[in-house]
């Protein structure tokens, strides 16, 4: 009987990445071969809890990179998303990329074409569309239960001040350049699953800076910022987005078909689902809980509940198998560029802009 191939994997990028680390290293073909940071600390904290040798240690991504490795997780900076993912393609690596993608349509368009040339798999690593509630709503719009799908919402609000700048000091971190629409693959990305659609138009909108007047040369510090699309089947969704509220983090969907209305409520633990002539007016409640209760423990590992359990799996078998990953470079693409374009458009006063499909 053949011994199944162990795939060595390496990750960059630590401090996202950690959670990474362990649902790989539970997945039983898969061995953390290697691992990528600049900072030291996470550097030594990582290795030491996988037992790696110093020559398993990377400070440079170059040098990473060409190691003993059959995949490259990036879990870094989003600015190196691309750069590094081309490098890694490149080297002849598998890539599992975070989202988002990308930051401008042109180094989309790069992507895509260095994935078709490497013959590599790649996929975005969007964890939201591996939440609990999610892969059961899915169901639940396959069946037809619900109908076809007219109108979606889904808004993402997290306040990360801290992660934009150090008040204390002045300095800015990455993401202060990073309007808050730009970051729509939890959103969008969940939502054109389960339509199985996409965007052709987008119209951006935004409040301003007025909790933060003092950052206004900096996009990250943007009150909120609204996103209006026409998809390719002719459905309109609506994408809030914030990353300084004066609110609680929470992530809210809802979807709006012809015979039915699906959402998870603001109330944690709560989810809705009304089908016209079946449920009664207070419809049906359910679960919307991001963890799996019949996933085996090593499911619970990573971060975001169940959710890196199983897309990672996806992504393996996709290897595995020679099969397109679920969410390959043509969808990391379609779930990046809209949110691009909107913020376009919210810099112009709302002008409604094609959104380029790459293929």
């Amino acid at each position: 009987m053949p011994i199944q191939q162990k795939w060595n994997a390496g990750i960059a990028g630590l401090s996202r990445g950690r959670g990474f680390v362990d649902v790989f290293a539970a997945h039983p073909d898969v061995r953390i071969a290697a691992v990528c940071d600049i900072d030291q600390e996470k550097l030594s904290a990582v290795g030491d809890a996988f037992n790696l040798p110093d020559r398993a240690r990377f400070t440079e991504f170059d040098d990473f990179i060409n190691s003993n490795i059959d995949i490259v997780i990036i879990a870094t900076p989003i600015p190196f998303h691309v750069p590094q993912s081309i490098k890694a393609l490149q080297a002849g690596k598998h890539v599992l990329c975070e989202q988002t993608i990308a930051y401008t349509v042109e180094e989309c368009m790069k992507l895509v074409d260095v994935v078709k040339q490497s013959k590599k798999k790649f996929m975005m690593a969007e964890n939201y569309c591996y939440f609990h509630y999610i892969r059961e709503w899915k169901k639940i719009v396959d069946s037809g239960k619900i109908g076809e799908i007219l109108y979606a919402e889904a808004e993402y609000i997290h306040e990360i001040v801290h992660l934009l700048v150090d008040k204390s000091s002045g300095k800015f971190y990455w993401r202060h350049e990073r309007p808050p629409i730009w970051y729509c693959a939890h959103t969008l990305g969940p939502l054109l699953m389960l339509m199985k659609d996409k965007i052709v138009k987008a119209c951006g909108l935004t409040t301003g800076f007025k909790t933060y007047p003092e950052y206004k040369d900096h996009p990250g510090f943007l009150d909120f910022e609204v996103g209006l699309f026409r998809t390719e089947k002719g459905a309109v969704i609506k994408i809030l987005r914030s990353q300084v509220p004066a609110c609680p983090h929470f992530v809210w969907y809802c979807l709006y078909g012809t015979k039915g209305h699906l959402e998870n409520r603001r109330v944690k633990g709560e989810g809705f689902l009304y089908i016209k002539g079946q449920t009664s007016d207070d419809g049906e409640i359910f679960t919307s809980s991001v963890v799996d209760p019949d996933a085996p423990e090593e499911a619970r590992k990573g971060g975001h509940g169940t959710s890196e359990y199983y897309m990672i799996r996806d992504f393996i078998s996709s290897i595995e198998n020679d099969t397109n990953p679920p969410i390959d470079v043509f969808r990391a693409t379609e779930w990046t560029i809209p949110g691009i374009i909107a913020h376009q458009s919210a810099m112009k006063g709302g002008q409604w802009l094609d959104v380029p499909v790459l293929d």
